[in-house]
């Protein structure tokens, strides 16, 4: 027995490297007179195994994005049996949500990137990179064109294709100016690393600026005036890392320009942060008033100048001027043009995103995968299949069922339709069964009954946010599709297919909400985390700390990131302008 495992052992220490037995073997029968080793490259070799595996044809797999999205597939992506290109403008994955913190100099913008070529570089499949831009996708040719984003003097723009079989688009989104004039040629948006960058040294601009001393009180009120637009979680927590970046670092270097230093947040809606927990946008608005920061809602921007910003007042309809020296645009987010023209050419004109289904297949496209900013799931509804439902449960076509007829098919209904949990939730309801059976319908249904139990599921469906953390868990859901492809192709493992024979081949992605921050300055953070729990103050922002740490996408980033926390706090932030 021990001999068998001496040759199972040698046996596999040959094909994991045969050049070194090889050596080994002619050595020892040459005497170490002659040497001489057969490459397992040679072409008689290369020939019997090219034979072997000529049968073997790798899907290509293109992906457009390295964003949140893009990353988390390519991450969880295990299955060998792919070919996988990837395309994008930017060689590295950025973890946004730290951006704010990038623009003041709390973290440094290279401690929150990692290569992407990092990233997949372990991969046991042929991952191709290419830092390039996408302008067209070909769904009848199977084909997506695209050119290079590097600088002219290099040699030029270079276009080329790239060929699939299967695509995934997650390309993410831009920032939305809603057509407001002069919003791109004036003010800053913060969606990625190199805006964030921007930002930290025109905040240091307008502060050399202002102290100049042929500039005029009047200037000097105007260039120090910092506007940011839009309540949401970005703008609030932009707004509070550069008050906290004047107050604890700029005014001990300008301490005269301390007083003329404004910070103005401008929102269309009744509060701020209105995504959030009410307890949360009532504290985040008292702790602006108390810290200085002009809080205006219901000011919706009408257009942008050089030197001053233009708003419509609800409470008045006035128009007012408001001078800046900086405007920082957070209000949402937009369509890529590439994915506009996409969208018209597959027939979805009339949408503000991708739509998909809740297996992330572009509707129209089953070849093609959407995930991310750039898309939405288009849940189907109830209603819509409410009769292929009730067949379903009545076997006997007889076109009344019992209650309890539907327990087999109550656990797919409930997958199908998550809707339908959401209703019973809000409802207090324990199951389906009690649904049907609270809808007056005397233990016995038929399909006006049962459609009438059902015809408020429907207005619990809601889009998911668009959010890095909404992004993550799709890529992940998508390559653990890609990775049982083959297996669930033989064993089905979704719902019943109402509408049709057999079961669906994948569970539908899901969504798992795990909480969300909102870091309002001076060390303190609102947090609110799944059960209705809700935390705001110190102890909140070191869970912020913790959760963000471990979020990141490898240990070199992580130190990174730690060790740039910890310079804030002994030496401050850094206010060069490089």
């Amino acid at each position: 027995m021990s001999g068998y495992r001496f040759f199972e052992r040698a046996s596999r220490a040959y094909y994991s490297n045969p050049r070194l037995y090889q050596l080994l073997v002619v050595c020892s029968v040459s005497g170490g007179g002659l040497l001489a080793i057969s490459d397992q490259n040679s072409p008689i070799r290369s020939a019997f195994a090219d034979a072997g595996h000529a049968d073997i044809k790798k899907k290509k797999v293109v992906v457009l994005g390295t964003g949140w999205a893009g990353t988390s597939f390519l991450k969880n992506l295990k299955d060998p049996s792919y070919d996988v290109k990837i395309v994008s403008p930017r060689n590295y994955f950025a973890f946004t949500p730290l951006l704010p913190s990038v623009t003041n100099g709390t973290v440094e913008s290279r401690s929150i990137v990692e290569p992407i070529r990092s990233i997949v570089r372990k991969k046991k499949f042929d991952v191709d990179f290419k830092e390039a831009e996408c302008y067209k996708i070909d769904t009848e040719n199977r084909k997506v064109y695209c050119r290079s984003t590097q600088q002219n003097n290099l040699g030029g723009v270079e276009e080329f294709t790239v060929d699939y079989d299967y695509l995934v688009i997650a390309m993410g989104a831009r920032s939305n100016t809603f057509n407001t004039p002069g919003v791109v040629e004036h003010a800053h948006f913060l969606k990625e690393v190199e805006d964030a960058q921007r930002i930290r040294r025109t905040v240091i601009d307008c502060f050399e600026r202002a102290s100049l001393p042929s500039v005029s009180e009047e200037e000097k009120k105007r260039i120090l005036h910092f506007v940011v637009v839009g309540g949401g979680p970005t703008g609030v927590e932009f707004a509070a890392e550069l008050h906290d970046f004047v107050n604890e670092d700029l005014a001990k270097l300008y301490p005269k320009l301390k007083e003329h230093v404004r910070i103005t947040l401008l929102e269309a809606g009744d509060h701020i942060l209105n995504m959030f927990d009410k307890r949360i946008t009532v504290f985040a608005e008292e702790k602006f008033a108390r810290d200085g920061i002009d809080v205006k809602v219901g000011s919706m921007v009408t257009k942008v100048a050089e030197k001053e910003i233009c708003t419509k007042e609800r409470s008045t309809g006035q128009t007012v001027s408001i001078p800046y020296g900086m405007v920082v645009w957070s209000t949402g987010i937009g369509t890529r043009p590439v994915v506009m023209d996409f969208m018209k050419q597959i027939g979805q004109t009339n949408r503000r995103v991708l739509a998909t289904d809740e297996w992330l297949r572009v509707e129209g496209c089953d070849n093609i995968y959407a995930l991310g900013d750039c898309a939405t799931i288009n849940q189907r509804k109830v209603m819509e299949d409410i009769s292929a439902i009730f067949s379903k449960a009545d076997k006997n076509n007889t076109g009344h069922l019992k209650v309890d007829d539907f327990k087999e098919v109550i656990k797919d209904i409930c997958e199908r339709y998550p809707q339908v949990e959401i209703h019973l939730k809000k409802k207090q309801l324990k199951n389906f069964l009690q649904l049907l059976k609270n809808s007056d319908a005397n233990d016995e249904l038929n399909i006006e009954k049962f459609k009438l139990a059902l015809s408020e599921v429907d207005t619990q469906m809601k889009n998911l946010p668009a959010t890095a953390q909404v992004a993550a868990q799709q890529g992940t859901y998508l390559a653990d599709c890609f990775n049982r492809m083959e297996l669930c192709e033989k064993y089905p493992e979704g719902p019943l297919r109402f509408r049709g024979t057999g079961r669906h081949r994948f569970r539908h992605s899901g969504y798992k909400h795990l909480g969300q921050f909102a870091p309002l300055g001076g060390e303190q953070t609102a947090a609110q985390l799944p059960g209705d729990w809700v935390s705001i103050g110190h102890s909140s922002q070191w869970l912020w700390y913790s959760v963000y740490a471990s979020k990141q996408v490898s240990w070199r980033t992580r130190y990174l990131v730690v060790s740039d926390w910890g310079r804030r706090f002994v030496f401050g932030r850094d206010s060069s302008r490089i």
